[in-house]
């Protein structure tokens, strides 16, 4: 047993991981890769967003094949025991575990970097058969060769985190090259490999039809549908993990609601819709709702993102903040690729790390967690111009909504209407929509803002549900070419305000006032109108 070489790290990792209660059995997958054992499409390369398990699994490949320790006692009670071939198999292998975040000491060199494992595999190589003339200056492939060469010992190699070394600040493009050609040449036809299992954020960048590492069958989230169920949360996944929740909670202070707002919203090429799990966890554990995944990255996450080309995308971020879609043809994101100038380019890289959603065709923002990071980027960056000065307006608007004060609402709107915002030709409500969404930006700081909301006997623009029971409750209605006033009517027909009221026999949701806000747009006069009302349920 080694630092590499069928290593107690990973399964001791994994045994963390099964003691949380607020573990989920992904198990299943472990059948999957069964069928490839030493086949010619042994080679799997599995990207996810960072944060949605890609680590726990690759942790639990390596602990349900290794000899490290006795893998029985983990997985005899998860679902992989149920495979016809569960005991043939488990513990039964020889595991090569590589985390290639993991970097020696004081590290300021690709070489240095590399040395750590190369170094350290061959050394547990060699302490694994003493009897076998292993030479440490050779090449690590040759030493394997020559282990399978004179004891037919075959090897499982588990890569964790394989992009990892794309990130680091000490690695130039020729290392980059080098990098991949040593992956090549450890693993490609190599009969001593007898299956790859490897993860990370970023898709293999893919230079050729002949490229090092086409090998490799690529499952992403977006594109692929195989494997979709196994990173990530589905609903029935939260709903049971919520059980757990209230049933271990002494006072819960969330709703299974609130787990949906603030972490669902992502799909997989499947069809699936996906939580982001390590929030999930998160929350439950800590028993409050925060910005767990993007809490350790601010906004200039997204920025770094968008910066080559702000005005191709600065409408397109005003639409997405409003819960728009925006239509994309989604195309592959290479480790190599730096240079962001395309739409297409830069959404599709957004979608890779998580911080958009693709489905049908069309990225969007998947969730109130990363929502703020994209309204925080509105309000912090002026390089987005238009869209940073309307949001900026946000707080005068909400607070002239709350008091009435519909001439004020209407200066805004007319201040609104003179930038240079290509969006302001209101050709249609979804434009005005996003306008609007924009000078009530600040408002997501008290209240939850939804689209579209099912409500009553129809769907309503905008419904605006207080933090706190005791504040004013919003609905927004908006019309082009017609009257505020045909807003509040159809508020009031449709019946929106039933939103917030209680289930039959409780009392109100909201205890405050609930206030019908009408804004319309005549493009004859280009004038703006608003109106409120105060309506009861």
């Amino acid at each position: 047993m080694g630092l590499f070489l069928n290593s107690k790290i990973p399964f001791i990792n994994y045994s963390t991981m099964v003691a949380d209660p607020y573990f989920v059995d992904k198990s299943a997958l472990l059948g999957e890769l069964l069928p490839a054992l030493c086949m010619k499409n042994r080679y799997f390369c599995i990207t996810r967003p960072r944060r949605f398990g890609k680590s726990v699994m690759a942790s639990m490949v390596a602990s349900f094949f290794g000899k490290a320790e006795d893998g029985r006692k983990l997985f005899d009670c998860l679902a992989i025991a149920d495979n016809t071939d569960y005991s043939s198999h488990v513990s039964c292998h020889n595991v090569i575990f590589i985390d290639f975040s993991r970097m020696p000491q004081f590290c300021d060199s690709y070489l240095v970097y590399m040395e750590r494992i190369v170094n350290g595999i061959k050394a547990d190589l060699k302490g694994e058969y003493p009897e076998l003339p292993i030479d440490t200056e050779q090449a690590l492939w040759d030493i394997l060769q020559l282990v399978f060469d004179k004891i037919g010992q075959r090897f499982i190699f588990v890569i964790d985190e394989w992009d990892a070394l794309f990130d680091k600040s000490f690695v130039t493009d020729e290392n980059k090259k080098d990098y991949l050609e040593f992956l090549r040449e450890l693993l490609k036809d190599q009969v001593y490999v007898e299956l790859t299992y490897m993860t990370g954020v970023l898709p293999i960048a893919k230079y050729s039809s002949g490229s090092e590492l086409n090998m490799f069958l690529e499952y992403d989230m977006a594109t692929k549908k195989k494997f979709s169920e196994y990173f990530g949360f589905s609903d029935s996944e939260v709903d049971r993990l919520f059980e757990v929740y209230v049933t271990k909670t002494e006072y819960p202070a969330i709703s299974r609601e609130d787990l949906r707002i603030w972490y669902d919203g992502y799909y997989t090429a499947a069809g699936i819709r996906m939580y982001n799990p390590h929030s999930v966890v998160c929350a439950l554990s800590d028993n409050e709702l925060a910005n767990y995944w993007t809490g350790s990255g601010p906004y200039d996450e997204i920025f770094y993102y968008i910066r080559h080309n702000i005005d191709a995308v600065r409408d397109d971020i005003a639409f997405m903040a409003s819960g728009e879609r925006i239509p994309i043809m989604l195309r592959g994101y290479g480790a190599a690729e730096t240079d962001l100038r395309t739409k297409n380019q830069i959404y599709s890289a957004m979608v890779v790390y998580g911080l958009l959603t693709y489905e049908n065709k069309a990225v969007s923002i998947p969730n109130k967690e990363l929502m703020d990071k994209f309204n925080e980027l509105i309000l912090e960056n002026d390089h987005l111009g238009y869209v940073h000065r309307l949001a900026k307006e946000s707080d005068r608007m909400l607070n002239a909504t709350l008091s009435g004060d519909t001439d004020t609402m209407a200066e805004i709107l007319e201040y609104v209407h003179d930038t240079e915002s290509p969006i302001l030709t209101y050709n249609n409500e979804t434009e005005l929509s996003a306008v609007v969404n924009l000078i009530y930006l600040l408002a997501r700081d008290r209240y939850r803002v939804e689209r579209e909301d099912k409500a009553g006997e129809g769907y309503v623009d905008f419904i605006f549900y207080p933090e706190m029971g005791n504040e004013d409750a919003l609905i927004l209605e908006l019309k082009v070419d017609s009257t505020p006033k045909e807003a509040i009517r159809q508020i009031i027909d449709k019946k929106y305000a039933l939103r917030f009221a209680g289930k039959l026999g409780e009392r109100p949701k909201y205890t405050g006032r609930i206030l019908a806000v009408g804004i319309s747009y005549d493009r004859k006069t280009k004038k703006h109108a608003c109106q409120i009302e105060r309506i009861r349920l």
